[in-house]
């Protein structure tokens, strides 16, 4: 693949300049993985992930999260829910410096893995 990433190209062709596999983005640096927060703007999408940080007054962890803006081209269909990738690239405004490159779980899935498994 030309992004340098081990990811799928959407069969859904696109017309979006910012697009790492229609148009001329370039991908660079870290690939984040986390859950889809937000899609109320347009082609933005807001991903959240949590990670546990040591509290070592209580010797115990406590859960944190960042919510971090993407682009999301119109070639990777997302919902609420669904667990993606995304990768660094130049900055597209004045939050946004990633890019949705592959939907990695849909909500669909998440849910039933979630229900243990569908039995």
């Amino acid at each position: 693949m030309a992004l340098g990433l081990n990811v799928e190209r959407p069969e859904e062709a696109c017309s979006d300049e910012n697009c790492p596999f229609h148009g001329t983005l370039s991908v660079r640096g870290q690939t984040l993985e986390g859950e889809v927060a937000s899609t109320d703007m347009d082609k933005t999408v807001i991903v959240e992930r949590e990670y546990d940080v040591k509290v070592p007054k209580y010797d115990r962890f406590m859960k944190r999260r960042s919510r971090v803006p993407a682009h999301a081209p119109p070639c990777v269909d997302l919902e609420v829910g669904d667990t993606v990738r995304i990768a660094e690239t130049r900055p597209l405004s004045k939050t946004k410096s990633h890019v949705v490159v592959e939907r990695v779980a849909s909500a669909d899935a998440t849910e039933v893995a979630a229900a243990g498994g569908g039995d």
